[in-house]
């Protein structure tokens, strides 16, 4: 037992810390130590809002990692692909969910090893595959 603890402390001693950064420069200095970079987690960013803004579902619908588990009815589905999203877009992106991605500031964005967090955990969007990729849908 002794031993388990000492791991899980150092494990969390070595771990990347959360941040939630004050300004661009702050978020650009964070995605480019989590991710390498920050220019296509920017520009995913300002994409996304406006694709929400604009309720593009076809657009949205490219931008996330699939499969995906949403909840529709309160129950938990899982999204295979975009026609699946596209069919289901009003249910998966909620008025909730929307209102988070539009009244986000790139400023406040918070991030960590598992990705860049908006609103209150609403939308997760991390690099999958080598491109920026909607990782999670808490609606």
């Amino acid at each position: 037992m002794r031993s388990v603890v000492i791991v899980l402390a150092c494990a969390m001693a070595w771990g990347m810390p959360p941040a939630v950064a004050q300004s661009a420069t702050e978020v650009n200095e964070t995605l480019d130590t989590l991710f390498g970079e920050h220019e296509r987690p920017e520009t995913f960013f300002t994409e996304l809002q406006q694709a929400v803004t604009n309720d593009d579902a076809d657009a949205l619908a490219q931008m996330v990692a699939y499969p995906i588990s949403v909840t529709i009815d309160g129950e938990s589905v899982e999204i295979a692909g975009e026609s699946e999203f596209v069919t289901d877009f009003d249910q998966i992106f909620t008025s909730d969910v929307k209102d988070a991605v539009t009244s986000q500031s790139y400023e406040t964005l918070f991030a960590n090893w598992q990705g860049v967090m908006i609103g209150d955990g609403e939308v997760w969007f991390s690099i999958v595959d080598d491109a920026p990729r909607i990782t999670a849908i808490n609606n």
